[in-house]
């Protein structure tokens, strides 16, 4: 059972003063069956592929031809842009974004929501000149030197 408090940051109600907290689940006992995380880094095989293709999608019908600005050496971009893992985490992470803030039912604001708090960080993150694509010059991809991490 979850004490008041606890009820409170998960965003229950807390009981009245002397009442008993509620229940978590009605079965506690059998804990829920995992899922996968919606994190394109933790797939795997043909999921991973088909992740990739429909974010591709995306990506080059609709984020780069609405969104994306003219490459400068203040605003680098890559054409090979899946070849950098950090740039996959994000624009996955804004596709799915997108598709929650955009979708039947999102809201009015929701599309704006999308641009304030998803779109404009990840672009700046991304295009920023010491970001992923900073090595990569118009057609040309040059892989991010990864730091060295000594052992613990």
């Amino acid at each position: 059972m979850l004490s008041s408090q606890e009820q409170q940051w998960a965003g229950e109600p807390a009981p009245p003063a002397g009442e008993p907290a509620l229940p978590t689940a009605p079965d506690a006992s059998t804990p829920p069956a995992p899922r996968k995380p919606p994190f394109i880094l933790y797939l795997e095989g043909d999921e991973y592929a088909e992740a990739l293709r429909m974010l591709t999608l995306w990506v080059r019908h609709l984020l780069v031809p609405v969104y994306a600005r003219e490459v400068s050496s203040t605003a680098p971009w890559c054409s090979r842009w899946w070849l950098h893992p950090e740039a996959i985490a994000q624009f996955y992470g804004l596709w799915l974004a997108w598709q929650e803030l955009t979708g039947p039912n999102a809201g009015l604001s929701g599309p704006a929501n999308w641009h304030r708090d998803h779109l404009g960080p990840v672009m700046n993150a991304l295009r920023d000149p010491s970001g992923p694509f900073a090595g990569c010059k118009a057609g040309a991809h040059r892989a991010k030197e990864i730091p060295q991490v000594d052992p613990y």
